[in-house]
């Protein structure tokens, strides 16, 4: 590990950890939120589904790179530093997100616009696959030793308030501008006002001190592969239910209760919103309690909700009274906060030193790229294939399974364990 030559205060870490996290989903929620306006814009068709298929398209390319960009940025964590790679991360996060708000259209420059767009996607997506990992390793690697799940907490606890932010500025310029506005330049304003927080990102991340190179390995993703291999697929059978988890809960239910209950997308958004809000409350507590009991208790129970709770959870979820939908959610944002808790320290403590930025971001990405990510497409497959609107919930279920056969029977608990 690497050790300080300035000492940053414990302000500082989280600040420094928790911004790119804010940047990361920021941009995530804008994308989403306006890939109605930008698909007609960069991908014109006669048919606008195929437009908007497409613009989720440029949206996937970014997952896709995710796992890559763990390896690039983790290995520069682990050979450079941890704030070099926080501090290149959040560059190469927000410089594309800026410049696609003054990128021109189809109509304007042809098919370079698409290609260029795609592009930008991509380089964020690297950017993304090292940043919520190293911005974790950084925060527990400087906390103190009795409180590294506070600190490691604070990473997605920044990837959920991104959202919010950027759901809210869409829905204030959806309430202020016409949809002719908004295709014109309104969709073009939240991706400006990234630079706000990039700047911010830059700023304290670069002025968070030093730290000596890292000296235990010359080829982490060698090691990361080789000799520990075994912590990686660890971490990756570990973090499959947390992705799928996430994902379900606060991506896929949005149009889960929009296209299955046939229920107004501002009813959905509002629910969503409601429940997301709730599990900023409900993380930092778990984590204040992992630090007290341990990592697998957290995670254990988290998974075993997850697990035997999808099914009614989902019933409850597919109901036209909004209560209901609501509690449905909300018995999703208890199991994800719970586990959230004890899963944000143990995927840092699980990785030897010497490869931790490089077989983290691999080991996560790959979970949370491949199985989060592909989670609403896997969902309504499911749910045309059989016909029965409770299928997804058999997903959830099966992936919580092996993260809770994998905390029971290949874990040990990491609270007490050393970090070098």
């Amino acid at each position: 590990m690497a050790t300080e030559t300035e000492f940053p205060s414990r302000a500082r870490i989280i600040g420094a950890g928790l911004v790119g996290n804010v940047m990361e989903w920021y941009d995530f929620a804008v994308y989403g939120y306006f890939a109605t306006v930008i698909g007609p814009l960069f991908f014109p068709s006669e048919n606008p589904a195929v437009s908007v298929i497409a613009a989720f398209g440029a949206f996937a390319a970014g997952f896709l790179v995710r796992p890559l960009g763990g390896l690039v940025f983790g290995r520069i964590g682990d050979l450079v530093g941890r704030q070099r790679a926080l501090t290149l991360s959040v560059l190469a996060m927000a410089l594309p997100t800026v410049l696609i708000a003054f990128l021109p259209t189809y109509e304007a420059i042809g098919i370079a616009a698409p290609i260029v767009l795609v592009l930008l996607r991509m380089v964020q997506g690297l950017s993304v696959g090292g940043e919520y990992t190293n911005s974790i390793v950084f925060m527990v690697e400087h906390a103190p030793a009795h409180r590294r799940a506070f600190f490691a907490v604070w990473g997605v606890w920044g990837a959920v308030l991104g959202i919010l932010i950027g759901s809210g500025i869409g829905d204030v310029l959806a309430t202020i501008l016409d949809e002719q506005q908004i295709a014109a330049w309104g969709w073009r304003v939240p991706f400006a006002l990234g630079v706000l927080v990039a700047l911010t990102g830059f700023v304290i991340r670069s002025s968070i001190g030093t730290e000596a190179a890292p000296e235990e390995t010359t080829s982490p993703v060698l090691d990361a592969f080789g000799k520990h291999r075994g912590s990686v697929l660890r971490v990756i059978l570990l973090n499959v239910g947390n992705g799928v988890g996430f994902y379900t809960a606060f991506v896929y239910a949005v149009s889960y209760i929009k296209e299955i209950d046939n229920l107004p997308e501002q009813l959905a958004l509002n629910l969503n919103t409601g429940a997301m809000a709730l599990l900023l409350l409900i993380m930092p507590l778990t984590a204040w309690l992992s630090d007290r009991i341990g990592r697998k208790p957290m995670i254990i129970t988290g998974a075993a909700l997850l697990l035997f709770g999808a099914v009614p959870l989902f019933e409850l979820m597919h109901t036209t009274d909004p209560l209901l939908i609501f509690l449905g959610e909300l018995g999703f944002v208890l199991a994800m906060g719970i586990l959230s808790g004890g899963l944000n320290a143990a995927n840092v403590e699980l990785m030897p030193s010497a490869v931790r930025c490089t077989g983290l971001a691999f080991a996560y990405n790959a979970a949370i790229g491949y199985f989060g990510g592909t989670t609403p497409l896997i969902a309504a497959w499911l749910i045309a294939a059989t016909g029965n609107p409770i299928m997804p919930a058999f997903w959830v279920a099966a992936t919580a399974a092996v993260t809770l056969l994998t905390a029971v029977f290949l874990v040990h608990e990491t609270r007490y364990r050393p970090l070098t």
